[in-house]
């Protein structure tokens, strides 16, 4: 075991949870953290005394390096990089030998910390991997999209700490929200956008900064890279798995960094941060899904081992759930955070998922079996709908702790509770909106005590406009449908089904180019309930 720094936090001005700058360690000798246990940060000078010089390579070099090593993207899908890196090559080759290379820094969920511990600490293993990404393609540009304002100057800072630089690199700061980090949504910011997904696939390797073909990989990703140019394959496979090799970064209940190598037993890198399973884990994060503690006890971190359990990795998070605290409690607050963190553009979200929130709420507050039914029914008109995949992965979340936790569900829906406080161990931001509610007998239900969560009672607050069809004045055009998607449906006429609709902050703007636009003038905004 290594302990490598110590976990502290920073004042923000903002309200909620201050960010955490984590604690780190490892399960044996440290690849990407190594150097870190004497010092706070590496800078340039210290990570090349540890590093030293990375090696150029060429196109081909590269594809074959990230091919001998079964290099796989970091940041949730777990893509091969090899088949990223020729596919940005052959989009290069239809865009006149133009490309951009694109590092996913932003962590929209509070569970995950490991790339903001890389850019904090070891900022210059990531450039090291970029830059020969970069090189290797001739890139015009790398652009390194972040969500937290000590990272980019800690990136920046490390930028000028290089000197002038053959291609141009970037840092820039984006809203901080879950979906920031889908790939569309972060091109989209860093091309001065509103960091809003596409709604459809685009490819970055033929499509994406700049309008460029772009490898876009997150941070850990590239910082591998990094470690296997100067490793080589052979060096690079002489830990971890023989099937899945090298070591793997991951965030232990929002709070603890752990390099591990792949292949590690669950249970080890929990009782290296003093922790059991618990009620569970949860592996992969709000999109991921719970192990029960006979699965955490004897699962391994490879990609084989947890799909044998129907998990994946995803982006690193692992969070057990104490004996301390309510399951069903802890999944509503959840829940409703997810629903606030939608991207505002599709119906599934802007209105799918809160309404999921409140069903589940119902449900925990002793709702009975009809309520339990609503969540399902919930969770299957938003699944394969969204704009992106975070309405089918809240459903996702929602759908694993139904599973795994049948019997908590069931003894709140018919008003018997667990006694337990919601501690909130599982992280959101916002506290004052989703905080945990400590009085004792709480539990996210109704209990003999007769305490009532307020996660369980209190809905969202109520949209402060809506948006309003006059039916004097409309005409079925339907051009509406098109500019707000999701908020207004065509009914089997041609006209939109409602005359009144909620609309949140986030579509305003959507709104407002639907009131200009259309024809009849037919559409208003109203402020009030």
């Amino acid at each position: 075991m290594t302990l490598l720094a110590p976990a502290t936090t920073i004042p923000l001005p903002a309200v909620g949870r201050a960010p955490v700058v984590p604690a780190l360690a490892a399960v044996g000798p440290p690849r990407l953290l190594a150097g870190l246990d004497g010092t706070e940060r590496l800078d340039r000078v210290a990570h090349l005394t540890r590093h030293g010089s990375p090696p150029d390579l060429s196109a081909s070099e590269l594809v074959a390096l990230a091919e001998d090593t079964g290099l796989r993207g970091r940041g949730g899908a777990g893509f091969p990089f090899a088949r990223k890196l020729s596919a940005v090559l052959e989009g290069r080759r239809r865009a006149d030998g133009r490309a951009a290379v694109v590092v996913n820094g932003s962590e929209g969920e509070p569970g995950c910390l490991k790339d903001t511990a890389l850019l904090l600490y070891a900022p210059h293993l990531v450039l090291d991997g970029a830059l020969l990404a970069a090189r290797a393609l001739g890139a015009e540009e790398v652009a390194i999209g972040v969500t937290r304002a000590d990272v980019a100057r800690s990136v920046r800072r490390a930028i000028a700490e290089r000197g002038p630089l053959s291609t141009p690199v970037r840092a820039q700061l984006l809203k901080e929200r879950f979906v920031t980090g889908e790939g569309t949504a972060l091109t989209d910011g860093l091309n001065r956008g509103p960091g809003l997904p596409s709604g459809r696939k685009v490819r970055s390797s033929e499509r994406g900064l700049n309008g460029l073909p772009t490898l876009l990989s997150n941070t850990e990703t590239y910082a591998q890279l990094a470690v296997a140019a100067r490793l080589g394959a052979l060096g690079f496979r002489t830990t971890g798995d023989p099937a899945e090799p090298g070591t793997v970064l991951l965030t232990v209940s929002g709070e603890r960094v752990v390099e591990a190598p792949t292949g590690v037993p669950l249970a080890r890198v929990l009782a290296l941060c003093g922790l059991g399973p618990g009620q569970g884990v949860l592996i992969g994060g709000y999109h991921g899904t719970w192990l029960p503690p006979s699965a955490a006890a004897t699962a391994v971190l490879t990609r084989e081992a947890l799909a044998a359990h129907g998990a994946v990795l995803g982006a690193g998070a692992v969070l057990p759930l104490p004996e301390g605290t309510c399951p069903a409690g802890e999944t509503v607050r959840v829940a409703r955070w997810m629903a606030a963190e939608s991207a505002g553009q599709c119906g599934p979200c802007v209105l799918g998922l809160p309404a999921l929130a409140d069903a589940l709420g119902q449900a925990v507050s002793g709702g009975g079996q009809r309520a339990l039914d609503a969540v399902r029914a919930r969770m299957r008109a938003v699944e394969r709908r969204g704009a992106c995949s975070h309405p089918d992965g809240t459903a996702r979340f929602i759908a694993s702790a139904l599973a795994a936790f049948p019997e908590e569900f069931a003894g709140h829906a018919h008003d018997a509770g667990c006694g337990r406080p919601v501690l909130g161990v599982l992280p959101v931001t916002g506290e004052e909106a989703y905080g945990a509610d400590s009085a004792p007998g709480t539990g996210g239900g109704r209990h003999a005590g007769g305490h009532t969560s307020t996660l369980a009672s209190r809905p969202p607050a109520p949209p402060r406009q809506r948006l309003l069809v006059d039916w004097t004045l409309c005409q079925g055009h339907g051009l509406c449908a098109d500019l707000v998607p999701g908020m207004i449906r065509l009914g089997a006429d041609g006209y939109p089904e409602r005359a009144a609709m909620p609309l949140p902050a986030r579509m305003r703007r959507r709104a407002q180019l639907a009131v200009r636009r259309c024809p009849a003038l037919a559409l208003r905004i109203q402020d009030g309930t």
